[in-house]
C-alpha cells in the first residue's frame, strides 16, 4: 500500500529525478512538476498528500505557487515543504507566513527530508485535515466549511456515496477499494474544475462518503455530470468478465452466489432553500436523507 502521494516541484532534473527514485523506493507515489504553473495543475489533478516545493522556479517562484494554492479552497489544506538554496531567516519567515508547513535548505540530507515528509503527512492526518486515501479535505475542514454556510442563502450540497463498494472490496480487496476512492476523488476534482467555481469545496467525509459544496444553481448539473462520468469509467476497476456480464458474483450470508450490481454513485442534493437550518448537524442530517431518497429503483 502506498505511503502517500508526493508532488516534487523542482526545475533541476538531477534533483527531481533523485527525489523521484528515492521516494518511490520508500513506497511513495511521486509526481514531478518542473514549473510553478504545472505544479498548480498537477495539484488539482493528483491531490498529493504533501508538496515539496522549490522556491526558485523558471516561471513563477515557489512563494507565488504557495500563495495560489493556499487561496484555492480545494488545495488550501495540502501540506507544503519549501525546498530552497537560500538560508536567509527572512525567506523562511516569508514562506511560513504564506502557509508553508516546513522548509529544508539545499544541500539537504535526503533522510531528513524523508522524515519531514512522513511527519508532515502524519500530522495532517492526525489533525483530521486530509484524507489519506484521496488527499481531499476531511474532518475539521469539512465542519468549518459547513459552519460558514449558515448565514448564506446561495449554497447547494452534493452528499455522495458509492453503492456496491462493500461487495467490490469483498472480491477485489481493500487495496483495490482504496483505488476506487481515489478515482472518485479525482473525478470530483475534474468535474468541479470544468463546471464549478474556484470557491467550490470538495471533501472526503470518510469511507465511501464525499461532499461537494457549491452554488445552488450548479448543484443539479454537477450531480448529473458526476454520476454520468462515474458510470462511464468505473468499469475499469473490474476484470473483463465482470464488465461484460454487468454484475459481480459474491457469496451471500447463506453461502449461495449473489449477483451484485456494479458500483454506482448515490448523490443527494440539498439546497439552502430546503432550510432554514440552525446548525451543521441539521444540514448533514438533511443531506443524508436526500441521499437516501436518491437510491435508484
Amino acid at each position: 500500500m502506498s505511503e502517500g502521494r508526493i508532488l516534487v516541484v523542482e526545475d533541476d532534473f538531477d534533483i527531481s529525478n533523485m527525489l523521484q527514485l528515492y521516494f518511490k523506493s520508500q513506497g511513495y507515489e511521486v509526481y514531478v512538476a518542473p514549473r510553478g504553473s504545472v505544479a498548480m495543475e498537477m495539484t488539482r489533478q493528483k491531490m498529493p498528500n504533501v508538496i515539496v516545493l522549490d522556491i526558485m522556479l523558471p516561471d513563477i517562484d515557489g512563494y507565488e505557487v504557495c500563495r495560489q494554492l493556499r487561496t484555492n479552497l480545494r488545495t488550501s489544506h495540502i501540506p507544503i515543504i519549501f525546498l530552497t538554496q537560500k538560508d536567509e531567516r527572512s525567506d523562511k519567515i516569508h514562506g511560513l507566513e504564506l502557509g508553508a508547513d516546513d522548509y529544508i535548505t539545499k544541500p539537504f540530507d535526503v533522510e531528513e527530508l524523508r522524515l519531514r515528509v512522513r511527519n508532515t503527512i502524519k500530522s495532517a492526518e492526525i489533525a483530521s485535515l486530509t484524507s489519506p486515501s484521496t488527499g481531499l479535505a476531511s474532518g475539521r475542514l469539512i465542519e468549518q466549511q459547513l459552519r460558514e454556510l449558515m448565514p448564506r442563502k446561495d449554497w447547494g450540497i452534493l452528499y455522495i456515496g458509492i453503492n456496491g463498494l462493500r461487495a467490490f472490496n469483498e472480491v477485489y480487496g481493500f487495496v483495490a477499494g482504496e483505488e476506487v476512492l481515489r478515482f472518485t476523488g479525482m473525478l470530483l476534482n475534474d468535474v468541479i474544475d470544468e463546471m464549478g467555481t474556484a470557491d467550490d469545496f470538495i471533501g472526503h467525509i470518510g469511507g465511501d462518503n464525499f461532499i461537494v459544496i457549491t452554488r445552488k444553481e450548479l448543484a443539479d448539473p454537477l450531480r448529473e455530470e458526476i454520476a454520468k462520468r462515474f458510470d462511464e469509467n468505473v468499469g475499469t476497476h473490474y476484470d473483463f468478465m465482470t464488465r461484460m456480464q454487468g454484475y459481480l458474483v459474491v457469496k451471500g450470508d447463506d453461502g449461495e452466489e449473489v449477483h451484485a450490481p456494479l458500483m454506482s454513485l448515490q448523490v443527494g442534493v440539498l439546497l439552502a432553500d430546503d432550510g432554514p437550518f440552525t446548525d451543521i448537524r441539521e444540514i448533514t442530517e438533511a443531506a443524508a436523507e436526500k441521499r437516501r431518497a436518491s437510491i435508484k429503483k
